[in-house]
């Protein structure tokens, strides 16, 4: 969960990106890293293990303002979206203090953007981490596509817990920063519920593109 440094004055909270194979994750994180200016932003980072293709665990922390004299730094990681890579995904979740579950729009896609919920939920719980302690969104992504399901239908068959959810092509950078606000502001808002109380201090949102 969230790390407090008070050599550095940092709070450092871990932001994944999960999802089902092609969904859209890793070009999630190469939009924000393209975007966001120099000085904000550490090297986008890749792993591979020896018995693994290249994994993304794409790392970037990005300054989101301040809390109670604290600096508030988000790591952002994807996961290998492929079942075999279920220990990795794993992994990743370690620490995880807030999850952006991006849904693949094809038709086609609907069983593996379920299974892949199940998949998340089930790996929470090996951590002893409820789902409904850690902040969750939905990104809806390629939405551009033609045969894209209606958000009716993805809200039916993929928001199984009500989630909020945004609507995104990340292909196109569309959508992108809408989702990384929204997870960054319920991750905030958590870290203040559980650390501060209800004496709470709102941090001071950076634009970090701009």
């Amino acid at each position: 969960m969230a790390s407090i440094s008070y050599a550095s004055k940092e709070i450092c909270v871990k932001i994944v990106y999960y999802g089902p194979g092609m969904s859209g994750k890793t070009t999630n994180l190469q939009v924000i890293y393209k975007k966001v200016l120099p000085e904000f932003r550490s090297k986008m980072t890749s792993l591979t293990t020896e018995n693994e293709r290249t994994i993304f665990f794409d790392f970037l922390p990005l300054d989101l303002g301040k809390i109670k004299g604290f600096n508030i730094k988000v790591q952002l990681y994807t996961v290998p979206g492929q079942v075999y890579y279920n220990a990795t995904r794993k992994l990743v979740l370690r620490g995880v203090d807030g999850i952006v579950f991006v849904a693949d729009s094809a038709p086609d896609k609907i069983s593996e953007n379920i299974e892949s919920l199940k998949n998340l939920e089930e790996n929470l719980l090996e951590y002893k981490y409820k789902r409904e302690n850690i902040p969750m969104i939905i990104q809806y992504n390629k939405r551009d596509l033609r045969n894209a399901l209606s958000i009716e239908e993805m809200q039916e068959h993929v928001n199984l817990f009500n989630l909020e959810w945004n609507e995104a092509v990340a292909s196109k950078g569309v959508g992108v920063f809408e989702s990384l606000k929204l997870i960054c502001r319920k991750v905030i808002d958590n870290f203040i519920k559980k650390h501060l109380g209800s004496g709470r201090q709102r941090p001071r949102y950076v634009n970090a593109g701009s």
